[in-house]
């Protein structure tokens, strides 16, 4: 392919698209550039189908180069690591649009890469690495039903905003990502503020209109490239079909025994009358097709998902037997681990999720070590689903995508009614940890995070419920069911992913995958208004439970005393070599934080010790006033009276003759080196020298 450089504007921003100079054994390749982002994207596809899968293996990562922001990477390594959180939750918003577009019966490993070269923070480089991801495959000989287009939408003023700028997102209602097809959106990721399920469908649906000129200006190059025949397929690209006369001889066996399997609502039953069925098939075809047993599954499963598929869509019957817009029964409790800080268990049908809440010094936020401007995250939710809450046996692993994503998403959604830092100065921890899964666990965590929140006493601004909403939709009919609080088998099965999350005022965040070629506004309006009427019936199940945040945080949590200092004084109170500050530590017990602007955080169990603490620092950063009482230590005595310490750097003189109202013959009579004692100022001249009296030793 020759060099090549297109141009076009998004948001008002020109993006320029390079083909051709570099990286010329991929499969596909573009750099885009914006400002000064600048990032690089590459598909490849493997030669031959991976022998045995039955499912696409398709590989997406997202590659933050510390030298894009002129940061040299920490660690002994000097190295980039392990991709992080929000590399990988990038590498996902990459994925989840592209593979839905991918055929059926596809299994050449591909494998894209996109790595920032150059960012600018105002510039976002995730969104150029979705566009360019589209851009690669669809200049490749790699069958992709795309193109596509991705934007991030922000909504500041009532106004939207195609990719904002970090001010304007800070300024925004919504965080909106969304990506799809010139004919229908395929992926939404948003944050918001409580906003109306009005206003989020419009964001969405102007985000599409944007989408729409991206697709033209890729199909504009695909054009150039391919001509008039269009685009040329790998000759290493196979699809694994199935053959006519295995289809046919599996539905004739298995089809009265499938219906009968899935008369049952029982999921436990049912899926053990599935596990003898299968059993049963694989049995009695594996004499009869013996090198074609992974065709006579995929029948199986076919027919298993087309019935259950039309059980939905034609005669409004779920699996479990409820109608499309109910909820399954729910349960909560809060308050079971008396040491946790906050404590809450969600249940809803066999989805069950325990979150706990962790309070602790604002020093005990997340550092964050990549492209993003923050330099910490103060509230952190993390996700785990171990193999038994599905009654699978296997071992532990650490989080992978999956649980990153959930974790993120349930963060998201609280972020909005968190109360600040300046009301509240606390480091917050929540962990979700899984305790049965059948679908729906993220909005299960979303759910317990909301009162173990209340459980911790934090004082939320309003609670959060979330609900997942799923979709069947034949594409030959176009008859659509739009279903509340999807189970696993619907979420399998189905069309739709569809999570929302809010309080009884708007939402709060959402995530969407789809799996077919996209849906329609009418199908989005659908969703959006059965996720709020489910959600408000969550809440009045969680507000039975626990109806505010608890007045007063645990006994076992870090109290938090914080107050200003003039920002020039923090090296007094820090000292050389934090000589003076760790005196503090070790005088009074406690745990300080002081930020640059001069904040000062105090933490501990003893409200005395806290108090006692705050009153050394406000000594050490102010001057003594003239008739005021201080406690301080003897630090020297001479014959003529004793040095009396009230704060590190802060010291006067008690005279022999003001260390009693009878005669001293002798300082040490009265007090020695290292006694503490309460003294009174008594004189202050206009060098700062400090005369005080004994009040009494302490």
């Amino acid at each position: 392919m020759k060099e090549t450089i297109y141009k076009t504007e998004i948001g008002g921003k020109s993006v320029e698209v390079q083909l051709g100079k570099y990286c010329e054994q991929a499969s596909g390749h573009c750099i885009v550039r914006c400002g000064d982002t600048v990032v690089m994207v590459n598909a490849t596809m493997s030669k031959a189908p991976r022998p045995g899968m039955d499912f696409f293996p398709l590989s997406v990562d997202y590659e933050e180069k510390m030298y894009s922001v002129g940061k040299i990477p920490g660690g002994w390594k000097k190295r980039e690591g392990r991709p992080g959180d929000n590399a990988i939750l990038k590498s996902r918003l990459i994925d989840r649009p592209l593979r839905p577009l991918f055929p059926k019966g596809f299994y050449n490993d591909v494998t894209i890469i996109a790595t920032t070269l150059s960012v600018d923070p105002d510039i976002a480089p995730e969104t150029l690495a979705m566009f360019g991801s589209s851009v690669a495959l669809s200049v490749s000989d790699i069958p992709f039903a795309g193109p596509t287009g991705s934007v991030k939408v922000a909504c500041v003023d009532g106004k939207f905003i195609v990719n904002p700028t970090v001010a304007e997102l800070d300024a925004s209602t919504i965080d909106l990502t969304v990506s799809g097809t010139k004919e229908a959106i395929l992926m939404v990721e948003a944050g918001a503020k409580e906003v109306s399920e009005e206003l989020m469908l419009d964001a969405i649906m102007f985000a599409h209109e944007e989408i729409k000129k991206q697709v033209a200006f890729i199909e504009k190059i695909m054009k150039d490239i391919f001509g008039k025949d269009g685009k040329q397929i790998s000759s290493n690209v196979e699809f694994d079909e199935i053959p006519e006369e295995i289809n046919n001889a599996v539905r004739e066996y298995a089809t009265e025994k499938v219906e009968k399997v899935f008369e049952c609502y029982d999921r436990q039953i049912r899926q053990d009358l599935e596990d003898e069925l299968d059993a049963e098939v694989q049995e009695h075809f594996l004499e009869i097709y013996p090198d074609d047993m992974k065709a006579v599954g995929q029948v199986l499963y076919n027919m298993k998902k087309e019935l259950v598929r039309h059980k939905i869509l034609y005669k409004n019957i779920r699996p479990d037997g409820r109608k499309t817009n109910e909820i399954r029964p729910i349960w909560c409790e809060v308050g079971l681990l008396p040491r946790v800080h906050g404590s809450g268990v969600f249940t809803r049908g066999q989805t069950q999720a325990l979150t706990t809440c962790t309070l602790g010094m604002i020093s005990e936020a997340q550092e964050l070590d990549g492209l993003e401007t923050e330099e910490y995250k103060r509230y952190m939710h993390q996700y785990n689903m171990p193999g038994y809450t599905t009654g699978e046996a296997k071992p532990l692993r650490s989080p992978g995508r999956r649980e990153i994503g959930h974790g993120a998403l349930a963060e998201r959604a609280l972020i909005p009614v968190l109360p600040s830092e300046e009301e509240f100065p606390y480091a917050i921890r929540m962990v979700s940890d899984i305790l049965s899964s059948n679908g729906s666990t993220s909005m299960a965590s979303t759910c317990g995070s909301t009162l173990a929140l209340m459980d911790a006493g934090v004082p939320i601004k309003a609670p959060v419920a979330g609900v997942a909403m799923g979709l069947m939709k034949d594409k030959d009919s176009d008859k659509v069911a739009v279903l509340t609080d999807i189970q696993g088998l619907e979420d399998f099965l189905g069309d739709m992913d569809f999570k929302v999350t809010g309080t009884e005022h708007g939402i709060t965040a959402i995530q969407m995958d789809i799996k077919i070629h996209g849906i329609d506004r009418n199908i989005l309006t659908t969703a959006l208004e059965q996720a709020r009427l489910g959600r408000l019936e969550i809440l009045k199940h969680m507000l039975k439970t626990i109806k505010a945040p608890r007045k007063e945080l645990s006994k076992y949590a870090p109290k938090i005393l914080s107050f200003k200092i003039d920002p020039e004084k923090i090296r007094d109170v820090i000292g050389t070599g934090g000589k003076v500050i760790n005196q503090i530590i070790a005088e009074t017990g406690v745990k300080i934080d002081i930020k640059d602007e001069g904040d000062v955080f105090v933490s501990a169990i003893d409200k005395d010790m806290m108090e006692k603490a705050k009153t050394i620092i406000m000594t050490i950063v102010s001057d003594l006033d003239l008739n005021c009482e201080y406690e301080g230590t003897v630090v020297r005595t001479t014959q003529f009276g004793a040095f009396v310490e009230v704060a590190p750097g802060k010291d006067g003189m008690v005279h022999i003759s003001k260390l009693s109202k009878d005669h001293v013959e002798k300082v040490e009579d009265v007090v020695k080196v290292g006694d503490r004692v309460l003294v009174k100022t008594i004189k202050i001249d206009d060098r700062g020298r400090v005369d005080m009296k004994l009040i009494k030793k302490l």
